[in-house]
């Protein structure tokens, strides 16, 4: 007897923008409900993508298949990359003085050895090196965007399940990552026995006006008749550049493949967008403002991760189930290491330093989130460290994804 057809549910790009919308408000309401999930700082947009992903597991070859128009997922991961090359301000680097570039250089030091670790692990268990690259810092120095960001990369490289296993890579480090982050930095600094300067002010605030110093000030909203307001509001400006940075991304990005480098799609754009953000920074041509650029990146990303999510193929897990979490712990040890042994000891074996290796191995295992919520922690805890909420975001949120994507890239084709 034959086996009925399996019904197929095409969406078309409008629909899936829908779904996307809504599961990202899916996730904000489950993380209301399930106070873990806060604690843990786990992105909203994982939460309801991956209710997705499971209920599409659920559904396959038995109920319903889902087939999707995801243009408008690569458009929103290219929007995204371009806000981070934006956001690579070589102001914020020099006004944040020496510390900011040597805990970059610490940071970047770290993507590489997580990468040559991986890649270690992956021949010894007689893997694909690029299975080592993906759960390495494509997973967790950059977080859940640019697993799946280079998911398609890796996978037109012939690793099958790249984009699954890069986000559920992502997912166990955020998790490792606000778990031990606190832990880390505390043990430092009972075993040292440190304490805060007493001259030193309580700190987010501090990270956040260096990184948004020269801002151009918002203009109210106008109405949407109001043309001669809306052509100059600092909204307009910031989107037009986003776009036009895109653009010429596109053309750089076409360059460089014709040149034989394997790149994926928003390495081009992220480097325009870099090289207008400090055109603007010398000459104030665009009067970019950081604030929206962080806006339109953070609408973005959240979107553009639900709809990953959406195709997200778990089942693609089964036979590398054992291998990835081996690999994994082994990462975790080596980010352990590099906080007592590295970032303390070079950012001056101080309480700051101490506070600051506790976010390192919240951002480089998780998310810039993760590193200022343990920082928040140890803070509320021990005493203020201005210093390390300056220094730990710059990295985290605005430079490391840059350099991160260039060692991923120079890896994968060294080895391909």
């Amino acid at each position: 007897m034959a086996v009925p057809a399996v019904p197929v549910w095409h969406l078309n790009a409008v629909q899936v923008l829908a779904f996307a919308c809504f599961g990202a408000a899916l996730g904000v309401w489950l993380k209301k409900r399930l106070p873990l999930l806060e604690r843990l700082n786990i992105p909203a947009s994982i939460v309801g993508g991956l209710v997705y992903a499971l209920i599409a597991l659920v559904l396959r070859d038995r109920y319903l298949n889902l087939e999707m128009d995801l243009v408008l997922r690569d458009i929103l991961m290219i929007a995204f990359f371009t806000t981070v090359g934006m956001s690579a301000s070589l102001r914020l680097m020099r006004e944040g003085g020496a510390q900011v570039l040597l805990f970059f250089g610490v940071a970047t030091l770290g993507a590489v050895l997580q990468n040559l670790l991986g890649m270690g692990a992956a021949a010894i268990l007689g893997l694909d090196p690029l299975l080592g690259i993906i759960s390495g810092s494509v997973a967790l120095t950059g977080g859940p965007a640019t697993a799946l960001a280079f998911g398609s990369t890796f996978e037109k490289m012939g690793v099958a399940g790249a984009s699954t296993l890069g986000l559920a890579s992502a997912t166990f480090g955020i998790t490792a990552g606000g778990l031990l982050g606190g832990y880390i930095g505390g043990s430092l600094i009972r075993r040292h026995r440190l304490q805060a300067s007493a001259s030193a002010a309580a700190g987010p605030e501090q990270g956040e006006a260096l990184a948004y110093a020269g801002d151009p000030l918002e203009a109210p909203a106008s109405r949407a008749g109001d043309e001669s307001e809306s052509e100059h509001s600092p909204l307009f400006r910031t989107l037009i550049l986003i776009a036009v940075a895109m653009g010429i991304g596109s053309v750089i990005g076409a360059w460089l493949e014709r040149a034989g480098l394997i790149l994926p799609a928003y390495i081009g754009a992220m480097l325009a967008a870099a090289v207008l953000r400090n055109l603007d920074d010398r000459f104030h041509w665009f009067g970019v403002s950081q604030h929206l650029v962080d806006a339109a990146g953070s609408i973005s990303l959240y979107i553009f991760i639900v709809m990953a999510l959406l195709t997200l193929r778990l089942w693609e897990l089964v036979h590398l189930a054992l291998p990835m979490v081996v690999m994994l712990l082994l990462q975790v040890g080596l980010v352990w290491l590099l906080c007592g042994l590295v970032t303390f000891r070079s950012m001056g074996r101080d309480y700051e330093a101490a506070v600051m290796a506790g976010g390192f191995c919240g951002f480089m295992l998780g998310t810039t989130a993760n590193a200022v919520a343990c920082m928040d922690v140890l803070v509320r805890k021990f005493g203020p460290a201005p210093r390390a909420f300056i220094v730990v975001p710059l990295v985290g949120a605005f430079l490391i994804d840059f350099t991160n994507a260039v060692v991923i890239t120079a890896l994968v084709n060294l080895v391909r």
